[in-house]
Formats: C-alpha cells, structure tokens, sequence
C-alpha cells in the first residue's frame, strides 16, 4: 500500500478491528498517508452472522470509494473482500495467496469448506498474486484455477533493514545471556502449534545433547508459550534457550543479527518470510521442506531441507550445521546473494504495478 501510495495512486486500505499474538501493522498503515478503513465485523474466526455483515460493510465501502482495483489478501478476508468486490461491480479483482486456504493442519470439514469457497470466488478473479510458485502449482492441483492465472510476486520487505554490518553481534547475545563461544540458532514465529514446536523441541533436546556448545533464542509470543515453556523445562533446555516474546518488525532484523543460523519448523507456510529474512542477514536456514521453503532454501547452497516432520532429521541438520561453521558462512552468503534484490519491497511494487496496468490495458 505504502509504496503505491508514493508512486501516486489512491489507495485504501481495509481491515479488520482485531490484533494477533504476531503483533498489529495498524499503526504503521495509519502512518503511510494512505486511506485505512476499518472495517468492524471483519473477523479472523469463521463466524458467519458476523461475515456476512462484513461482506455488507464491504460491500457498501466499495459502492462509495468506487475503486478500478480491489486487491484481496489471506484466506477468509480473500474470500469476503472478492465476494463484496463482485457484488460492486468492481472492474478488476486480483488476490495474494498467502498459503492456501485449506491445508493440511485442518479438519477435513474445514478444508472442504475452503477449497470450494476458493473455487467460487476464483470465477470472478482476474489475477492471482503467489508469493510463491508453490501456490500456483497447489491451486491447480486442487481444482482452484490454472497455473496461467497466477504470477509469482515474492513478498517484499524493507531490504534495507536488514544490513548484517548495522548491528552489534556480541552485544545482542550479551543481552541473550549468550557469549561469542556458542552457536546459536534461532526461530522467529508465533509460540503456536502450527510452527511445528511439535517437532521442533524434541530436536533440539537431541541436538543439545550431541553439540553442548548449541544455543538457542526464540523471537515470538502467543497462546502456546506457558505449555512450551513447561516441555523445555522438562527435557533440561531452560538454560540453553532464551525467549524474547514479541518484538517490532523492525527489530526483527537486529535479533536475526545475534544468530549463526534460522531453523523453521512450521507445517504450513506459502513462503515463510522469516527464511527470507535470516537469509538476506546471512543467515543459513534450516526449514521443513514445505510449500514455497526450497525456492530459497537450496539444499547444500543457502541452507538445509528436511522432510515434513522428521524430528531426527531435524536434528541431524542442526547437528551439521551446528558443526561446520565455514558452511554456516558460505551458506549465508549465498542466501543473501539470492534474496537481496528479488524480495525488496519497491521490486515488488514494480511488479504489482505492472501487473495492475497489464490487467487495466486488457479491459480496455
């Protein structure tokens, strides 16, 4: 929004009223100079006298503003903010996927819920954004809309944040209770269990006992932390791990500046934005190999891939990386070198702006 804003387009920015345990943007949106509506029945539960009234609410916001564009993102505001686009007669109507809507960590229900919400509401899409190529792949393979609707737009960031020569090393670990003398490997995600804590704690416990020199910090907060800070305490780990709860996104690049590598655990991502992050920090990563995780993380090149799941394969990763730092080093630089230009935030805008005109010159 931020950078079409700058480029001269009118923007307006829809929301939901509620706050996740990640933390709010909203200030940061109201702070762009941009148009930000909330939007008060916009929920992230499934709640259906409420999501209804969203669509209305939508709906009636779409008749006033009278947009060329309407640009969804995410799974239940994707299908309500398209559903109130169509119903508006809006011209063009593009959707981000995010992640697919219906994945593997639901209810069967659910997931035939959203699968054929999905395909409904992709009848009166012009475009699909993924920020991987994965999302173009899974929508075809689940009946949603062909790979050709879709292009791949890598979600972008503030590039310039995350600079690994800004920030003190040592002095961020000295805040963690960490010297110079350990290897520490970090997680930045939601203290929740579709993260994959799951496996992710039993790994480390095996990988803690065979590198006693291996630390580690988690950046995040949320409904799972008490239950996960008990299973550290059981297995021993108490000390060996430091937990930050939640920061600002802009501190996200200072606490990734403190770690020799990322691990990422989670079970469902569309490209998890924290490899990313750690990446262009020089950070290898260590992830599951799920969704868009091996378009930045080459096996062997700019970090490690294992099998969904696999906890002793998670550990034998941590334990190899633990182990070599010379490859720690190679990788990172590596994964800087590839994610750099391809994932800042005015690339991005280009590419959406093209794709805006592309679509608005087709009408025409």
């Amino acid at each position: 929004c931020e950078g079409l804003h700058r480029r001269g387009h009118q923007v307006t920015l829809a929301v939901g009223p509620d706050a996740g345990p990640e933390g709010s943007l909203l200030e940061e949106a109201r702070a762009g100079g941009y148009d930000v509506r909330i939007i008060p029945a916009m929920h992230r539960a499934i709640r259906p006298p409420a999501d209804l009234a969203a669509c209305r609410q939508l709906r009636v916001l779409f008749d006033r503003l009278r947009p060329g564009i309407v640009h969804t993102h995410s799974s239940k505001a994707g299908i309500l903010g398209r559903w109130a686009a169509r119903r508006a007669s809006v011209p063009i109507i593009v959707h981000t996927v995010h992640g697919m809507s219906f994945n593997r960590t639901q209810s069967v229900v659910t997931r035939g819920l959203y699968r054929l919400l999905e395909r409904r509401c992709a009848r009166y899409t012009d475009a699909f954004i993924g920020v991987a190529d994965a999302m173009g792949r899974q929508s075809a393979e689940a009946g949603v809309a062909s790979p050709d609707r879709f292009v791949t737009i890598y979600s972008g960031m503030k590039t310039e944040w995350y600079d690994p020569g800004r920030y003190d090393r040592r002095a961020i670990r000295q805040q963690w209770g960490f010297g110079e003398d350990c290897v520490l490997f970090g997680t930045v995600a939601r203290l929740f269990r579709n993260k994959g804590y799951e496996q992710l704690i039993p790994a480390m416990a095996e990988a803690a006992r065979r590198c006693p020199s291996l630390r580690f910090v988690w950046v995040g907060d949320g409904a799972q932390r008490s239950e996960y800070e008990s299973q550290l305490q059981r297995l021993g780990l108490t000390s060996r791990v430091h937990l930050t709860g939640l920061v600002p996104p802009q501190e996200v690049a200072r606490m990734l500046a403190g770690m020799d590598a990322v691990v990422h655990a989670s079970q469902w991502e569309g490209l998890p934005r924290v490899l990313v992050q750690g990446l262009i920090m020089s950070k290898p990563a260590i992830s599951f190999d799920i969704d868009g995780a091996p378009e930045v993380v080459l096996p062997g090149q700019t970090g490690l891939l294992v099998p969904l799941n696999d906890i002793q394969g998670l550990t034998e990763a941590m334990v190899k990386l633990a182990g070599d730092a010379g490859m720690r080093d190679r990788m990172g630089r590596a994964g800087r070198e590839l994610c750099l230009r391809r994932f800042d935030h005015n690339h991005m805008v280009d590419e959406i702006e093209s794709l805006y005109k592309k679509l608005a010159d087709r009408r025409e």
